[in-house]
Formats: structure tokens, sequence, C-alpha cells
């Protein structure tokens, strides 16, 4: 499970943006490496001893950068559909802030060194495409990496990972579902937004 957690977090570091729309999902990819070695650079020890900073720095790459929305749609599946749109609105936040949270120390063992991002086989005509790379890890073993990226307006964004041909978003969904089902929606956003860290919603009324 630690091997998986700093790979996903290598993953969603990797999760970058290009500017321009024409930008290829490859060079999407390729520049996230240079962009997170970049802030990483000397700093693990600080952000080590500084959480909110090192959220602040993994957020400032990743929000802007990530589908937020139609991945915590496509995780949520059924239950999507019948959620309020402020309970849609508060799982997009508290899962993406959550996730973020529970896998930030494995950010910090950020390496551009140990990845290799294969050459791009898909079609950028599609609404959906794939990069595929590989993470080499201490023990020498090479993880397969795939990112399932969605274009939009501004460009090409990542909305899943697959670690050795298990996706993150299956994982979540599949334990989401039993959770809902054993208790409700509304508990596990609650939940989700105690692990973020985010205040409960003010349901105080006027007397």
């Amino acid at each position: 499970m630690a091997r998986w957690i700093v790979v996903l977090l290598v993953a969603f570091a990797l999760s970058w943006n290009a500017v321009a729309a024409e930008d290829s999902p490859n060079a999407v990819i390729e520049t996230a490496v240079v962009l997170f070695a970049e802030q990483l650079e000397g700093r693990q020890e600080e952000l080590a001893e500084n959480r909110e900073e090192l959220y602040e720095v993994i957020d400032s790459i990743l929000l802007p950068r990530f589908d937020q929305r139609f991945a915590a749609q496509v995780v949520l599946a059924k239950h999507w559909r019948t959620a309020s749109e402020e309970q849609q609105a508060r799982f997009i936040q508290a899962f993406y802030r959550a996730l973020l949270r529970k896998y930030s120390d494995g950010i910090l063992e950020f390496d551009p060194d140990r990845i290799s991002v294969l050459p791009y086989r898909g079609d950028t005509t599609k609404k959906r495409t794939k990069v595929r790379s590989t993470v080499l890890l201490d023990d020498g073993s090479k993880v397969a990496v795939d990112y399932d990226l969605v274009k939009r307006e501004a460009g090409w964004l990542v909305f899943n990972v697959v670690i050795e041909g298990v996706s993150y978003m299956v994982n979540y969904r599949a334990e989401l579902d039993s959770e809902i089902r054993s208790s409700s929606l509304e508990a596990v956003i609650e939940r989700l937004e105690d692990e973020a860290g985010i205040a409960a919603p003010d349901v105080t009324t006027d007397e």
C-alpha cells in the first residue's frame, strides 16, 4: 500500500495542464515533470515540516489542472444523480482535498529522473485519451502509470490515474458506494470534509 500511495502522488503531480489546447497530451505530462521538480528542489525538508505549505504547493499545480467535477461525478456514479447541487459541490471539494492531504507525504519523494513518458499512441482528435509512463522504484522495478485525460476548452485535464492496471477512480467508486449504502451520502461527505479540514456548513437559523 505504501508503494502505491507514493506512485499515486507522483501521478497526481504530473497532472499539469498545458496552457494551449493544441498541446499534445504527452507534452502535458512531460512539462509537469519539469514544473514539479522546480517547485520541490531543495525544499523537501522544509515542506515536510510545514504541512499547510506542502498542501499549497501541490494544490497550486494540481487544482487548476485536474477535472475535479468530472472525476467526482464518475466516482459517485449513480449517487451523483440523486445528490443535491449543494451536496455535489461539497463532495467535489471534500473528495479532492481529502485525497490531497491523504497522499501528500508521497510527493516529497518525487524524483523526475525516475519517470519515463512513453511515446504517445492515442488520437488527439477524440474527447478522451491516455498517456502512458513508467516510474522506477527503489528496488529497481518499474511501475506502469497511465493517465486518462479529457479535452476541455482550456486544454487537456487529467481525471483518472491507473497504476499497474488498477484505476484509482474505480477503487474509490466501489469504496464509496459501499459506504454510502451502509450510511448515507451526507455522512460520506461529512467524513471527507473532516479529513480535508473543511469546516462544516453553517446550519444556524435566525430565531
